[in-house]
């Protein structure tokens, strides 16, 4: 997920603006707090509606500043409008500003205060992350498709350069009409998914971002359709038998052995790893949250955004076995692209890796110790009602659920009563919560004695039981 890091988590700082256009209603009056009454926030996000009108006017083009519920840049402003408001509110509480006379005679009456008001801030600014990434996704589909149709032209405006030389044959007329086959193909899915990505839908994990493996699988599932079409162009506009018989000759697995399975074991390693990761998370031993949107960097990154190692290589190998093939297909076109057995088990290998490093990663999160938190100057004694603890451990921030909105979440089980984790801001972020520590009071409503202590993390896994003893 994209933030800034910021003491020991991230605030969300993503949005973007766009060249203003007429025709559509704006707002540029600033907006107050996103979460006081009458806010401007407080209108209804994108998708609420019908489809209709609401798919016309949110493909039309919008300013910057538009105040259309439906906009996709509307939603964009909103989004960055509530983020700025966050970011103000929270560094004047972090400053000590705006404090209310009632709730300040007492620390832990000031934090509560201080954490309500973050928590139902955030919440607005997790509401508009999602209104604009709905919009984001109306201007996605398009997007697709005008890589599609553009690949399209490069390889008409390459076949008319190179056939000055070598002249225009019939395997530049099939590799054209495969290609605008393969487009119109891929032009109807993404209308049919257009509020999923478009062409970009089947790769999109369930978990809002791009996905290695399935990306990998459907280049090589994308080069198989491409050669098999070529094929059939050619066979279409062949006039012999003896030229009909190489073309047929050319689909034998002898000959295209090596492009099968390469195309079955990415396919097969797509489909394991899903099963894999559902199952990690099933059994709360990997903890997952879902991406504001997908990026092109999530084929090479981790979920908080570092470069990854296995990823990388997958991809990277992936890629030029498939600009080989192009390469020999292109050379070839009487035949399936003969992918020689050294650079195919190059990608196994690579897939294997992939494979291997998707068991490998991932843990829950997990609580070391609980101990009494203690202020300067005050005594050392046991832990009572009233005071607070502290909670140490590692894990409980997982990298993609570092957002306001989803800190806000967090809750501590303490015996039977429900402890939300307070937020405790500081210019820029905040202290509390944090990857490895965290503190909560202990509420009056547990009755002294031994208590369990777990905690729920930003990402909803449930984390190890420790016993304290409550004094009275």
């Amino acid at each position: 997920m994209a933030g800034r890091e910021a003491g020991n988590t991230a605030d969300d700082t993503s949005g973007a603006g766009a060249t203003p256009a007429p025709g559509h209603r704006t707002d540029e009056v600033p907006s107050p707090v996103p979460h006081q009454a009458g806010s401007p926030e407080d209108k209804a996000a994108p998708g609420d509606g019908g489809p209709g009108g609401e798919a016309e006017q949110a493909d039309a083009p919008h300013p910057h500043t538009c105040a259309c519920p439906v906009c996709p840049r509307g939603t964009r402003a909103a989004h960055r409008e509530a983020q700025a408001a966050f970011r103000a509110r929270r560094d004047a509480l972090a400053a000590g500003e705006g404090l209310p006379a009632a709730v300040s005679y007492s620390a832990g009456a000031s934090r509560q205060w201080i954490s309500d008001e973050l928590t139902q801030a955030a919440r607005e600014v997790g509401a508009r992350a999602r209104a604009e990434a709905e919009g984001w996704y109306v201007l996605l589909w398009r997007r697709t498709l005008y890589v599609v149709w553009g690949t399209v032209a490069a390889l008409l405006l390459g076949q008319v350069a190179t056939a000055f030389a070598a002249g225009w044959t019939a395997a530049r007329t099939a590799g054209l009409l495969a290609a605008l086959l393969g487009g119109g193909l891929l032009t109807g899915a993404a209308h049919l998914h257009g509020r999923r990505g478009g062409v970009l839908a089947p790769v999109i994990g369930e978990d809002n971002r791009l996905s290695t493996s399935r990306a990998v699988a459907a280049l090589w599932v994308l080069l198989t359709a491409y050669a098999v079409l070529v094929l059939a162009g050619r066979l279409a506009f062949a006039s012999g038998d003896g030229e009909r018989d190489t073309l047929i000759a050319g689909l034998d697995l002898a000959r295209g052995a090596g492009l099968v399975t390469v195309l079955a074991v990415t396919c097969a390693v797509a489909v394991v790893v899903r099963r894999v990761v559902a199952v990690r998370v099933q059994g709360q031993r990997l903890q997952k949250a879902q991406a504001p949107r997908p990026r092109a960097a999530d084929l090479l990154t981790d979920d908080s955004g570092r470069a990854h190692f296995a990823d990388t290589q997958y991809v990277l190998v992936s890629a030029v076995a498939v600009v080989y093939a192009l390469v020999r297909l292109a050379r070839r076109p009487d035949q399936l692209p003969d992918l020689p057995w050294g650079l195919a088990l190059l990608v196994l290998v690579s897939a294997a890796t992939y494979l291997a490093s998707k068991y490998a990663e991932g843990s829950r999160p997990v609580i070391h110790a609980v101990v009494r938190s203690r202020e300067a100057g005050d005594l050392d004694g046991p832990i009572r009602t009233g005071d607070d603890i502290e909670i140490r451990g590692a894990g409980f921030l997982p990298p993609s659920a570092r957002t306001p909105d989803r800190l806000a979440r967090m809750v501590v089980r303490i015996g039977a009563v429900h402890v939300h984790v307070p937020l405790v801001p500081v210019p820029g972020g905040f202290t509390n919560p944090s990857d490895t520590t965290l503190i909560v009071p202990v509420p009056v409503e547990v009755e002294p004695g031994k208590a369990e202590v777990q905690l729920v993390s930003a990402a909803g896994v449930e984390t190890n039981k420790v016993t304290i003893e409550v004094g009275d």
